[in-house]
């Protein structure tokens, strides 16, 4: 299992999804029955991410998922001598590969906003901008696996209607960390609202805090790392809001990251997570604050639909009247206790629907069947050198 998108210091999306695969994988992998029963092992290219991965898994060091020698990687693999490579990303080397290779597309919103991380260097971030302009990079990519991994029924969807791949497609979802119980949906909530998620523009936070002036009392807390003109543009986006609207209403907090504990302590005595998100390919956040309790306000996308089910409160993508008035209109609603109460209870309801061991259940299933597949065919490789295993 590739591990290299593993940070070293906290988890990001993608670092979370690996890891906690990883993890359920290697649990799943030695219970199953009737079946194959795969050893795992992991390819890091930092051993400081070890601090972030399962403790007592082997391990193998090879280069990083960003160097100029990733699309090679495939010679240094072959030499482990593994009979399928699961990586959380599609953008694996895969040029002379000698095994069976699972490749994860997590959704296509880079094709509408293309706008790269700016965590990765210049010249990725160039070669990304470039790598979205057309779907025949991506189909190039996933035509190299033997079966292509995604995150939810909906980017499936969408990956079989723009035909980039002639792979099975598996879904492998995300999910939420295990959770001993729900907060008491009994119990009135603070009055604050989360954001869990990055800044870019197609996430709509501008809005979010549009809508703080129109909710007196209220804390929005933005949880992530945000760099300094970032910040400065959502504190201008308020300023104009107060003087729009004529009151100072609630307040808004930027973390700059948080920790863990911090993450949950927020989000089981918020009145509702929120996101105003344009594209998703998955939403774990919403997910996260549904296991714990918290109802949680989102845009009318069909992939918050898949998360959140049929008792979420969805506001319209595009709507007549300002997006902020609408989300302080919805969150105004849960005020009431009984509201607060039912939507606390369907959510920790719909969020068991979401689990680590059902994802790595799946993806088992699905490195068997390219295992199997492959076994059919002749071998195309020469025997593969041992490497020894790193401790």
């Amino acid at each position: 299992m590739d591990a290299r998108y593993t940070r070293t210091d906290f988890h990001d999306g993608i670092s979370r999804y690996g890891s906690s695969l990883i993890d359920a994988v290697v649990r799943r992998a030695a219970r199953r029955e009737g079946a194959v029963r795969f050893r795992v092992e992991m390819l890091i290219h930092d051993e400081r991410q070890l601090a972030l991965l399962p403790v007592g898994v082997s391990w193998h060091r090879v280069g990083a998922p960003t160097s100029v020698a990733e699309p090679l990687v495939a010679r240094r693999v072959n030499a482990l001598a593994p009979d399928v490579v699961f990586s959380p990303m599609q953008t694996m080397g895969s040029f002379g590969r000698c095994y069976g290779l699972i490749l994860t597309l997590h959704d296509l919103i880079y094709y509408q906003h293309r706008t790269p991380p700016q965590n990765l260097p210049l010249p990725v971030r160039l070669l990304w901008r470039l790598y979205h302009l057309g779907y025949g990079p991506q189909r190039l990519l996933l035509n190299r696996a033997d079966r292509v991994a995604t995150v939810s029924e909906t980017t499936a969807a969408l990956i079989r209607r723009h035909r980039l791949t002639r792979r099975p497609v598996d879904v492998v979802s995300n999910a939420p960390q295990a959770v001993q119980a729900p907060r008491d949906p009994d119990r009135a909530p603070d009055k604050s609202l989360v954001y869990m998620g990055s800044f870019m523009e197609y996430k709509g936070v501008d809005d979010l805090v549009a809508a703080v002036p129109l909710l007196p009392g209220y804390t929005l807390h933005l949880l992530s790392t945000i760099t300094p003109g970032r910040r400065a543009e959502l504190e201008q986006a308020l300023d104009a809001a107060r003087r729009r609207e004529g009151a100072c209403g609630g307040t808004v907090v930027f973390h700059g990251g948080v920790s863990d504990e911090r993450y949950v302590e927020l989000l089981r005595s918020a009145t509702a997570l929120v996101t105003l998100s344009r594209a998703e390919g998955f939403g774990l956040p919403l997910a996260e604050a549904m296991s714990h309790g918290t109802p949680v306000v989102a845009t009318d996308l069909p992939i918050f639909h898949e998360i959140g089910g049929d008792d979420g409160a969805y506001l319209p993508v595009d709507v007549a009247e300002a997006p902020a008035t609408v989300l302080a209109a919805a969150v105004r609603r849960l005020e009431r206790p009984d509201a607060f109460a039912a939507a606390s209870r369907a959510a920790a309801r719909q969020a068991e629907r979401f689990t680590w061991d059902a994802s790595a259940d799946r993806l088992l299933d699905a490195a068997e069947a390219v295992l199997q597949a492959r076994r059919s065919v002749p071998e195309q490789c020469p025997p593969a050198a041992t490497t020894p295993t790193a401790p």
